[in-house]
């Protein structure tokens, strides 16, 4: 036991010499698996700070225990022919069948219908070209986390009687007040003034839908301006006090809609349900694609990197022949110079690993800083950048240690 652990004391301070004497050699030889690591770190916490914003404002822009009605609700685009399936097969959803909903099941689930369009809003000469103008009603705002900064959310009494009053997003604020308090100013929508009763926080994008460019109306009031429409969407959620679960809740507005569609038992749904897990399961899906087609790309940088040591290490193989002949006549075993020239290449490949590791999280920080967006650098990416570096030193020098290794100690003390 003393002797091999001796021997690989020894190997290991042969190797920390042979680094320390080609110091230049040494850091460039590590650039390769410096950049590797630090790359897959970076990458990492990008992708899982991604998963983690797009959950914030999966919650934010839809509430974590609210359900979406509709004609046809689905994340992300349908095909023409799934599209044209589920408009001929789904009924349109109108007030008439809110109304329904809310007489039926309102004792235990609360709705707000849901409409949205493009339009420009102004204040005086400033214009907010294309603002997301959102007709729901009062009860939206106690089914999920609007984010306000300031103000309220409209009344059920101003939702009845078509108060022109809105709510505005972050953007909204801050292109039509640059210099002003918004709350109780004055805004123009199709000519018609609207109070701002309130405003939200900056919520940022989900995806490449902004949520600061909203313009929340009363529901009757967007019918007046806008018309009925064809068909709504329209959010449902268990009252709290009813003690159901989304699941049971949306059980309840299914049975009541497929009653009022008149579905024959056994039938599909005649309309579309969209849940928090479905947009989950999307972004996941997302995410999955993304980091198997990227993260791959970022370990190759660090086999590049395993390249580089194993030429290095070749050149010190061929640099230090004569001190291998002389180590081999004095007694040394095959195994103990190949252990040498091993844990030089694994030291080297640790300490590159190492470094890319705190460039990652620098990089990490300063990418946050830059984009406003937080990075999460992760245990699993971590593991997985020393993991594929360690491994990489390994391969790298072994083919370079096993050539040290069956050098004929004769023919290695006539090198010059």
């Amino acid at each position: 036991m003393r002797h091999y652990w001796y021997v690989a004391t020894t190997a290991l301070r042969l190797a920390v010499d042979s680094i320390l004497a080609h110091k230049l050699r040494s850091f460039l030889t590590l650039l390769g698996i410096i950049i590797g690591v630090a790359s897959v770190v970076v990458v990492g916490a990008a992708i899982e700070g991604l998963g983690a914003y797009a959950e914030r404002s999966t919650s934010a822009a839809f509430g974590s225990d609210t359900y979406l009605v509709a004609q046809i609700a689905s994340v992300g685009r349908l095909d023409r022919k799934e599209e044209a399936e589920k408009r001929r097969r789904n009924k349109r959803i109108r007030m008439e069948d809110v109304t329904y909903l809310r007489q039926t099941t309102g004792d235990q689930v609360v709705y707000s219908p849901y409409r949205q369009r493009p339009d420009d809003v102004k204040r005086g000469d400033i214009t907010y070209e294309e603002a997301v103008v959102l007709g729901v009603s009062h009860t939206l705002a106690e089914m999920r986390d609007l984010g306000l900064a300031a103000g309220r959310f409209f009344t059920d009494t101003e939702e009845r009687t078509g108060q022109r009053v809105a709510v505005i997003g972050d953007e909204v604020r801050r292109t039509l007040f640059p210099t002003s308090e918004a709350l109780g100013g004055t805004v123009k929508l199709r000519g018609l003034d609207f109070e701002v009763i309130g405003y939200q926080q900056k919520l940022g994008a989900m995806g490449p839908q902004a949520q600061d460019n909203s313009f929340y109306i009363p529901i009757t009031v967007f019918d007046r301006i806008y018309g009925p429409g064809r068909s709504i969407a329209v959010f449902g959620k268990a009252r709290p006090e009813s003690g159901l679960t989304l699941e049971g809740a949306l059980d309840l507005t299914r049975a009541a809609l497929r009653t009022r569609f008149h579905t024959r038992p056994g039938q599909e749904d005649n309309f579309d349900v969209l849940t928090p897990d479905a947009i989950r399961s999307f972004i996941d899906n997302i995410l999955g694609i993304i980091r198997v087609a990227i993260v791959p790309v970022t370990l190759i940088s660090l086999v590049v990197g395993g390249i580089v040591i194993m030429n290095i290490m070749l050149v010190s193989v061929t640099e230090r022949t004569q001190e291998i002949g002389i180590r081999k006549s004095l007694g040394a075993r095959r195994s103990d110079i190949m252990l040498q020239f091993l844990i030089e290449a694994v030291l080297l490949a640790m300490v590159g690993g190492a470094i890319g590791l705190g460039l990652g999280y620098v990089l990490s920080g300063v990418v946050s800083i830059l984009l406003d967006q937080q990075l999460e650098v992760t245990a699993g990416y971590v593991v997985l950048a020393l993991a594929v570096s360690s491994a990489v030193g390994i391969a790298s020098g072994w083919y370079p240690a096993s050539r040290a290794s069956r050098l004929d100690p004769v023919v290695a003390l006539r090198a010059e």
